[in-house]
């Protein structure tokens, strides 16, 4: 039998346009300004998005830990739905895939992000928090409130 391995699905409603909540997901000045799990800086973002491109972003946490998850973006559709590999440099056996889907709504949009093929409880655990803290993150950025469901 396969062993189904761990996901993290999140889901955000954000008050604003897909066209500008994509703009903050792929375009590096912008994820320059927001990118990270918590309140410390982004150091660099480089985003070739098209199929085939890569990306390479450097974070520091609050406690000084450096980070630079890299990837080979595999599905781009304006406005709609961007997946990517999650590799972390040097540990090439834990490559996962993460999936952001915008779904227009009346009052902005709803952000579902999906990390699949995590290794472990742990690496799930520890993503969860951190995209948990970045999608908070990207609604302050964009200047627009989550609103309730």
């Amino acid at each position: 039998m396969t062993r189904s391995l761990p996901s993290v699905t999140l889901v955000r409603r954000i008050k604003a346009s897909p066209a500008k909540v994509w703009a903050a997901i792929t375009q590096p000045d912008r994820m320059l300004q927001w990118w990270g799990p918590d309140a410390g800086p982004t150091l660099s973002v480089e985003a070739d998005v098209r199929l085939g491109g890569r990306f390479s972003i450097v974070f520091r946490l609050l406690n000084g830990d450096e980070h630079n998850p890299t990837g080979v973006y595999r599905e781009v559709v304006p406005e709609r739905k961007l997946v990517f590999t999650w590799e972390w440099p040097g540990m090439p056996e834990r490559e996962s895939l993460v999936t952001f889907l915008l779904t227009p709504r009346d009052e902005g949009v709803e952000l579902t992000l999906i990390h699949e093929q995590l290794p472990d409880d742990g690496a799930r655990a520890s993503h969860a928090a951190g995209w948990s803290g970045l999608l908070d993150k990207l609604a302050v950025f964009l200047g627009e409130s989550r609103w309730a469901t």
